[in-house]
């Protein structure tokens, strides 16, 4: 990782007919941002000057060809495209889709030849960005793909952080997806993460059942007895801090998660639905476990309000301060254990 310096966060914009650009300069338009990074969004001149108009945003921007020309205290437009492609407010288009997935991988190519520091990624719609060479159901399969580490897909906020076993598969698959393997390696790289990213130095971590009641001792289903109890378990008894199975319907009314660093949980709306109850619309997307830094805001495109100015910027704001406080958090981890202090033996004197 870097020196210790200004931050270049990199931006992806998203379905340009959603809100991704909205929040996005909403968020630098308040100048004080650029006092924490410096922002580098990679679309075109052209499109950031279209939305800026559409919008009635006060903003002022630098345009670059690379990365690597981006100037700290501006806000930096890397351009992608040369093209001028047609804006569409509030629609599901294939140019929508097409230059969204353009880009992120800008981006990420920036991102993995340490031009930038870390990745904000603005929402996609996961439909019109289907084509030949990208059949990714999201931005997480994607980088999993393009960067090293085992992901975790990782919705985080200051007082509350619930991991997915699973994400982005049908309920029907769920419980056949669910193996000791997957078990042992999301916890562990929750683990990590927690310890790395966030500073907690001994995590706890909730795992939820599968089943209702987790599976009230088999009544309702047997992969809580046989599949995730003996891998909660065996990691414990290696030392990791992991409990449950824990039945989803009352653990967070009965707020049961603030006992612990971490949840679980065992499929997409188990833990989406009380992490977005809880978040206030301030949540973050985080995709843990790579060797890079990714976050989102916890929302989608919002195609009902595009092009409108109504669009809230608080979850993208989020995501961009966790964006540099993993990068923070992460890079004193590594500097505290580059050279960790050797436990020697102390001679008793005579």
């Amino acid at each position: 990782m870097k020196e210790k310096g200004k931050i270049k966060l990199g931006i992806s914009i998203g379905d340009f007919n959603g809100i991704g650009c909205e929040v996005a300069l909403k968020t630098f338009e308040d100048s004080r941002m650029l006092d924490f990074c410096t922002p580098v969004i990679f679309a075109s001149n052209k499109m950031i000057s279209q939305q800026k108009s559409d919008l009635g945003l006060n903003i002022s921007f630098n345009g670059v060809r690379d990365a690597a020309q981006v100037v700290d205290g501006k806000i930096n437009i890397v351009n992608t495209w040369k093209e001028t492609p047609k804006v569409d407010y509030g629609k599901a288009t294939e140019e929508g889709g097409k230059y969204a997935i353009k880009s992120l991988r800008a981006a990420v190519s920036a991102l993995k030849n340490n031009k930038i520091d870390v990745l904000v990624t603005a929402p996609i719609n996961k439909n019109n960005i289907q084509s030949d060479d990208f059949n990714f159901p999201g931005h997480t399969d994607f980088l999993a793909q393009e960067l090293k580490g085992e992901s975790l897909m990782f919705m985080v906020t200051d007082s509350l952080r619930v991991g997915l076993l699973t994400d982005h598969i049908a309920v029907k698959d769920v419980a056949q997806a669910i193996t000791p393997t997957l078990i042992r390696n999301k916890v562990e790289t929750m683990e990590k993460s927690l310890k790395m990213d966030f500073g907690i130095r001994r995590p706890k971590i909730a795992l939820l059942g599968i089943n209702p009641h987790s599976g009230d001792n088999g009544t309702i289903g047997e992969e809580d007895d046989k599949i995730l109890k003996p891998a909660i378990q065996e990691l414990f008894d290696q030392g990791t801090l992991v409990y449950g199975p824990y039945s989803a319907d009352s653990f967070f009314g009965s707020n049961s998660h603030n006992n612990f660093d971490a949840i679980l949980a065992a499929y997409h709306d188990q833990g989406l639905i009380p992490f977005k109850t809880l978040s206030f619309g301030k949540g973050v997307n985080y995709t843990a476990g790579l060797d890079k830094i990714r976050t989102s805001p916890d929302h989608g495109t919002a195609y009902e309000i595009a092009g409108k100015g109504m669009a809230d910027e608080n979850s993208f704001k989020e995501a961009v301060f966790t964006a540099i406080q993993v990068f923070k958090n992460r890079r004193e981890y590594m500097e505290l254990n580059k050279n960790p202090l050797q436990k020697q033996k102390v001679k008793r004197a005579s």
